[in-house]
Parts: C-alpha cells; structure tokens; sequence
C-alpha cells in the first residue's frame, strides 16, 4: 500500500498496489500548472481511492482529459483520461519511498528551453 497527500493534507489518496514506472511530461499544460514539468504514475483506477475527493476541483483541460488539484492548497495531484479506467497520481505526492524509477520523458518537443534532459532515458517526442 502507498499513500500520497496533497501539501495541506485534505485530500488523500490510497494505492493498493506496486507503483509502475513513472513518465516525466514535458507538455506545455503540465509545464504551466505544475511550473515544470510533472512526474507521475499510470494506475488502474480500481486501485486507487481518494480521500477527500470533495476537496479536490476537476480543471476540464481537454475533450479527453481532467486535471485534478486540492481546492484548498493548490497541489496538482491527478490527471484522469476521461472515459478510460486509469488515472496517473504525481510523484511528488507520495509519502515515504515509492520503490520504482522514472521510465521514460514524453513531450519532449515542448520542454523549455531551460533545462537540458541528460538521465538517458528514452524521450518520446510526443
């Protein structure tokens, strides 16, 4: 099990299973609101639970896909393809050790100018 809280506390998310490898976005919507680009983890949504959800407000940033953050502190905490049964959790949101590494970096064609990506994992373009 792994938990994860946004930075005041109200929402709070269970995950009953081993975290998957992560992705690094570079999109410019995830650059914008995280102010970098966002770290997170693809999951079955059947295993994750939301505590808190009242807590949370859904930014609508496409057709296909919502972004979720606490109403209260602001923290960016989930992307959620719509009509699909996964959701991705940030990173930086997971309390104690995640027991897996960064995978790969997507986008990379809209990653700022301001940084260089030099781990030597894969980059999609796209």
């Amino acid at each position: 099990m792994h938990t994860a809280t946004c930075l005041c506390g109200a929402v709070k998310v269970e995950v009953n299973t081993n975290l998957p490898a992560p992705n690094a976005c570079h999109c410019s919507q995830c650059r914008k609101q995280s102010g970098h680009y966002w770290a997170s983890v693809d999951l079955k949504s059947e295993n994750v639970t939301i505590y808190g959800e009242d807590n949370v407000t859904w930014y609508q940033a496409s057709e296909k896909v919502r972004r979720g953050f606490c109403k209260t502190c602001g923290s960016f905490l989930f992307w959620d393809p719509i009509h699909h049964d996964t959701i991705a959790v940030a990173m930086g949101a997971f309390d104690g050790a995640t027991h897996t590494k960064l995978a790969l970096h997507i986008f990379v064609s809209d990653k700022g100018d301001y940084y260089d990506i030099t781990d030597g994992l894969t980059q999609n373009q796209q």
